[in-house]
């Protein structure tokens, strides 16, 4: 059992590194593409790009892993990802960074399906749901570290890309030196949408707002820190605040919906997170740190959306069909993300860098509405037949496997 929690621990460290970086050259891109005097409608679809091809690589990625196997996909698509970090500063232009975004994105789909596909080898079935909650925690906590990192050089330059491309290489370390055997065939997701909808109106259009709404953060939330006027080092701490807020109220939010209607909790999240948001949009010129208080909270309440709009599909299902219903959930979500970036961008060139907030508030706003509208046609779902929340965040399917509440294969034995 020490060996097995050691081997965790490293392969959680690094996939620590591989988001750290990951998450750096998103915000570091979005600050560059400012200063390269991309539009807004511009860097938006160099951003969509990289969403577009996450969904893209969770078809093309498993058939490649499996032909190759586990370590050399996960080599190949290692060595992508770290010189394509690189590239994006010898060819500074947004044809070319759409294209490296889509390469990297799915590159970077492949590298999460194999470190998970290890975590998943290693998770004792007992202690799935602990393992799923911390990998959760520390997608979070590495993504607002990688946030942190931008301020610690000039975004002009070439510094920081080179620190992308050496996390990548770093990251891979852990998985490439693991002695587990290979770990079972991924496979590629069916797409099932209409039952989807049919089982939750809710969950299936809470899931795709979720995605609008994560999307335009993750993709421009930079360029509107930047386009306000902040510094790299205020950049850095609007993406962070905002993700820390996510991290932190997920649970207080996931354990007061296990114990009411999970609509009434979600529709007051929403509210709350529309809130938020119109109070940044006030603020945004007037104080930085009264800014960087409401996305903080801001975070913690659109963050929760997904978990719970996923755990609410997931009242309605049996074990068995849990899985295959998280995984179409995770792809809707994705189709949202994808999505987001182009529109956001077209709206911040013509209505300003602020519209980001009106749009995060409006989207808000429509789910709660929506919510409303189905606690009003369909009886809730009693809370002693309610599973248990579970804090989610945008990975592959194969994470998934290590949801508690999922049905899944006897997990993999050491050598």
């Amino acid at each position: 059992m020490v060996s097995t929690i050691a081997r965790i621990s490293t392969l959680l460290l690094g996939m620590g590194v591989l988001l750290g970086g990951n998450g750096l050259l998103g915000t570091l891109l979005g600050v560059r593409a400012s200063v390269e005097g991309f539009t807004d409608a511009t860097t938006g679809g160099v951003m969509s790009a990289y969403f577009l091809a996450f969904i893209l690589g969770t078809f093309v990625c498993p058939p490649i892993i499996r032909r190759v196997g586990h370590i050399r996909a996960f080599a190949a698509m290692g060595a992508v990802a770290s010189a394509v970090a690189i590239v994006h500063i010898l060819l500074v232009h947004p044809l070319v960074w759409g294209v490296l975004r889509a390469i990297n994105g799915i590159s970077m789909v492949g590298l999460f399906m194999v470190m998970e596909s290890w975590l998943n080898a290693l998770a004792p079935n007992e202690r799935r749901g602990r393992i799923f909650a911390t990998y959760t925690t520390v997608n979070l906590t590495a993504m607002a570290a990688g946030q942190l990192l931008l301020a610690t050089s000039n975004v002009s330059g070439f510094t920081l890309f080179g620190l992308v491309a050496i996390l990548y290489s770093l990251a891979l370390v852990p998985v490439a030196l693991t002695n587990v055997r290979e770990p079972t065939p991924v496979d590629v997701p069916h797409l099932h949408l209409r039952g989807l909808y049919s089982v939750s109106p809710l969950g299936f259009i809470g899931t795709m707002i979720s995605g609008l709404s994560q999307g335009a953060f993750w993709g421009m939330g930079a360029v509107f820190a930047h386009g306000i006027g902040m510094s790299a080092s205020g950049v850095a701490a609007f993406m962070t605040a905002t993700i820390v807020g996510g991290a932190l109220l997920q649970w207080p939010i996931g354990r007061l919906s296990d114990r009411y209607d999970r609509r009434i909790v979600l529709v007051f999240v929403c509210f709350s997170a529309a809130t938020c948001a119109l109070v940044a949009f006030q603020v945004a010129k007037l104080s930085s740190l009264a800014l960087l208080a409401s996305t903080f909270l801001y975070g913690g309440f659109a963050f929760s959306v997904y978990s719970l709009t996923v755990s609410h599909v997931n009242d309605h299902l049996q074990p068995a069909q849990v899985l295959s219903a998280t995984s179409g959930l995770l792809l809707v979500y994705g189709i949202g993300a994808a999505a987001a970036p182009t529109v956001i961008g077209a709206l911040m060139d013509v209505l300003g860098p602020r519209s980001l907030l009106i749009y995060f508030a409006t989207t808000q706003l429509a789910l709660a509405l929506f919510g409303l509208y189905r606690m009003s046609v369909r009886a809730p779902v009693p809370t002693d037949a309610q599973g248990a929340f579970v804090p989610m965040v945008r990975t592959s399917q194969v994470a998934l496997e290590m949801d508690p509440r999922a049905e899944v294969e006897p997990e993999l034995k050491l050598k």
